[in-house]
């Protein structure tokens, strides 16, 4: 096996949960092929190069193994390579998440009484 399709790499590799989730993404740009866009239907191969939004992180990575099924974490990892530059990208966005956390990103939707009084003491 050659090739695979691009969404069933990516949910063989782990980047998202389901098959649906990585078809979607593709669609709406989040992964791009080579620097492009692309469409679900695209066909992967070993020397390839995806940058990955899987929404919490952003990847840089080259194909290096070519699945179509969904197997274990330590064999989902042989099918890339993370590059360096991405690897560092991501440390120092964990660090700067681990040492500053953004006051709104526990709210989900519009504040409450109490959060709006919470958020106003926090600020002053």
């Amino acid at each position: 096996m050659d090739t695979t399709r691009i969404d069933k790499w990516l949910w063989a590799a782990r980047f998202f949960k389901t098959r649906s989730l990585a078809t979607d993404a593709v669609e709406r740009g989040k992964v791009r092929f080579n620097g492009e866009r692309t469409k679900p239907s695209h066909n992967v191969k070993i020397g390839d190069t995806l940058l990955i939004d899987n929404g919490a992180t952003e990847w840089e990575v080259l194909v290096c193994g070519i699945s179509d099924k969904r197997g274990s974490a330590a064999a989902a990892q042989t099918l890339y390579g993370e590059t360096a530059a991405s690897a560092e990208k991501r440390r120092l966005s964990s660090e700067q998440r681990h040492f500053f956390r953004e006051p709104t990103a526990a709210l989900k939707g519009r504040p409450t009484k109490r959060d709006r009084r919470l958020l106003d003491q926090s600020s002053s």
